[in-house]
């Protein structure tokens, strides 16, 4: 088990601190035939999954009108970058909830932020 531990601390890759109510940008590498272009999928972080290089986060974002979600691997050569955007205050490590809400019922409040001197 030690040296599964072992190959896998190879693979980590250093990403900034997520956690649930983040909305988030996350610049992902598409390959389409030859060429390579970076896709920006931005959403709230509604739940992550926590194992070391397997480690994933769920974004969800509203496409016209539709809920859209994506799993994505944190530690994946894939994902270009993260961008931290807003913050909300949650009380639940999985935001699921959000699935069955609408419009102005699906909005997190806003965290409040130290203000600077």
């Amino acid at each position: 088990m030690n040296t599964i531990d072992a190959i896998e601390q190879t693979q980590l890759q250093e990403r900034p601190d997520l956690r649930p109510g983040l909305t988030v940008r996350v610049h992902v590498k598409i390959r389409e035939g030859e060429k390579e272009r970076i896709q920006v999928f931005e959403g709230v972080v509604i739940a992550i999954r926590r194992g070391g290089s397997r480690s994933t986060f769920t974004v969800r974002k509203i496409s016209f009108g539709q809920g859209v979600e994506r799993v994505f691997p944190l530690h994946s050569p894939n994902i270009d970058k993260i961008e931290i955007g807003r913050a909300a205050r949650v009380r639940r490590a999985k935001l699921y909830f959000l699935r069955n809400l609408r419009g102005r019922a699906a909005r997190l409040r806003e965290k409040r932020r130290p203000i600077a001197k």
